[in-house]
């Protein structure tokens, strides 16, 4: 009798589901510009992630600053020609403190890099090196934190200014932008052109604007979450 006991009990253990917690955690860190900066995760990022992996199950982490050119985070940044402006990559290490402080002591899952910015790189004419500015920046971010599984998405700049008119390399980004997120798998990137209209966190109507709505930004969060999620459940690590 003890036998059987001891066998049924051995099988309950076998069977039952490891805890998230036990599994580890999938961690999303989000920077860029102003519209990373203006974004909210609390309002619809974070819990549209909660309402898939749970509470426990989660990190995220946010640094961001608005107008910042791409070379703030990427180390090794090189313009087309010359040698101005230089790189700093100080952006980049204030981020991976606060990323290294809240992964101490933590089993991490999965890792989803969330990226808003390019603005700046447009208006200083700077699209032609931009998917290589993109594909430098994760690479140093899959060494840094040692793991070739990180899944990037990429919110492509709006529709501001289709016509290059004040930002030479607009739609240069932006086509930088998709094709560099359409190169694999574990890249996506998310349609933000029809967030820039409505009424902004200033309260004034806006219409095609270099930033977002108030709802737009819900949307934006939103947005990235699913798309996120998507990746995670295409590419389990």
């Amino acid at each position: 009798m003890r036998i059987y006991t001891l066998m049924a009990l051995v099988t309950l253990l076998v069977a039952a589901p490891v805890s998230g917690a036990e599994q580890g955690k999938h961690l999303f860190i989000l920077s860029g510009q102003s519209n990373m900066e203006r974004l909210n995760p609390d309002e619809s990022f974070r819990p549209t992630i909660v309402g898939k992996f749970g509470t426990d199950n989660v990190i995220v982490i946010k640094d961001s600053l608005g107008g910042q050119p791409i070379r703030r985070w990427y180390k090794n940044w090189k313009p087309a020609q010359g040698d101005e402006p230089k790189a700093t990559g100080d952006l980049y290490d204030r981020l991976m403190n606060k990323v290294k402080a809240a992964i101490k002591d933590q089993n991490i899952k999965t890792v989803t890099f969330i990226w808003m910015q390019g603005e700046r790189d447009a208006r200083e004419s700077l699209g032609d090196v931009y998917a290589a500015s993109l594909a430098g920046l994760l690479g140093q971010l899959k060494n840094d934190m040692q793991r070739q599984d990180i899944n990037f998405v990429i919110g492509r700049i709006s529709d501001f200014d289709l016509d290059n008119k004040n930002y030479p390399h607009w739609t240069k980004v932006r086509e930088a932008q998709v094709k560099f997120a359409e190169s694999n798998k574990r890249y996506a990137w998310i349609d933000t052109d029809d967030l820039n209209d409505g009424v902004n966190q200033e309260g004034k109507e806006i219409k095609n604007d270099l930033h977002m709505s108030v709802e737009g930004y819900k949307t934006l969060g939103r947005r990235f979450a699913e798309k996120a999620i998507a990746l995670i459940g295409n590419n389990p690590s």
